[in-house]
């Protein structure tokens, strides 16, 4: 074999070996997109899950109300913002109380 030959050929082996690695590489971003898919539709189901929990147990709270907010939370008995950065800061100073 001269040279050329055996350069054809090794150029042929690396492109076999590049098609399979780009295989590999599709199947991996396919599986991780079914991954993260599925994480994200755990939360769903679980937050649901969470929301159904809540009618059950406290019938007289309607989880379809406007007042309903998830972007608000309960701090000193008061229902505020989550965005408000005085919530964090309150629920902050109670959990060091606490100890």
């Amino acid at each position: 074999m001269d040279s050329e030959e055996k350069l054809n050929k090794r150029i042929g082996e690396l492109e076999e070996d590049y098609d399979d690695l780009k295989d590999k590489y599709e199947r991996a971003v396919g599986e991780l997109d079914d991954l993260q898919n599925s994480i994200i539709q755990k939360h769903i189901n679980d937050f649901e899950k969470g929301l159904r929990q809540a009618a059950f147990f406290y019938r007289e709270v309607d989880v379809t109300d406007v007042k309903f907010d998830v972007n608000k939370d309960v701090i000193n008995g008061r229902l505020v913002n989550e965005d408000d950065g005085s919530a964090g800061e309150e629920a902050e100073v109670r959990v060091r109380k606490r100890k």
